[in-house]
């Protein structure tokens, strides 16, 4: 079963069954507004358009592939159930992001230790060198962060999201984000030193 399929569970819909307004595509203001009036069948563009990215976010924190599947599906589950506290007129994925990382916060406490994945599943900081040990120590450096600055971490070099986008959605000044990354890239630099540069 591939991870879409395991993301979108019971809110699987097909496409051509979601309501447009003049064949034009829905804002999300408008498709979430549909969902607190009751139309599941919208719930589906929220999904398909966040799925990957809940993902992805989860897998950098469990790094375990089924888990971040079964974590994505929850917090899918648990925002449709909680959506008329939300206000629609604000960004959705700041509001689902909490409940996201709290999930996984939760599955990481009930876990006396993290399974490995294979390494190259994962979107480490871009890296594409093939040096196993090199990503073995980088994940060991990344496990060792202070939540924190895990989490700047996996929003900005696994997400790509920039420092405002980060700041918005974990609730914190810009400046605080800047400074959680750069003692994140300051420990990690420090952790892979070796690699860094040539031996002499």
């Amino acid at each position: 079963m591939s991870k879409e399929t395991a993301l979108q569970g019971e809110f699987y819909i097909p496409k051509d069954r979601i309501e447009m307004t003049e064949n034009r595509t829905l804002s999300e203001s408008e498709v979430i507004r549909q969902v607190k009036k009751g139309n599941r069948e919208a719930y589906q563009v929220i999904v398909e358009r966040y799925m990957q990215r809940a993902y992805y976010i989860a897998l950098g924190f469990v790094r375990n592939s089924q888990d971040a599947m079964d974590i994505s599906q929850e917090s899918f589950i648990k925002a449709f159930r909680k959506i008329k506290r939300f206000d629609h007129e604000k960004s959705f994925f700041p509001w689902f992001y909490k409940l996201l990382k709290n999930l996984c916060l939760d599955h990481i406490k009930r876990r006396s230790r993290v399974q490995e994945i294979p390494l190259d599943e994962a979107r480490v900081l871009n890296e594409e060198r093939e040096d196993r040990e090199m990503k073995e120590i980088l994940w060991r450096g990344i496990e060792g962060l202070p939540f924190e600055q895990k989490e700047v971490i996996i929003l900005r070099y696994f997400q790509q999201f920039s420092y405002q986008e980060i700041a918005e959605i974990t609730a914190k000044p810009v400046g605080t984000v800047m400074s959680s990354l750069f003692y994140a890239k300051k420990r990690l630099k420090e952790a892979i030193k070796k690699f860094l540069s040539p031996e002499k």
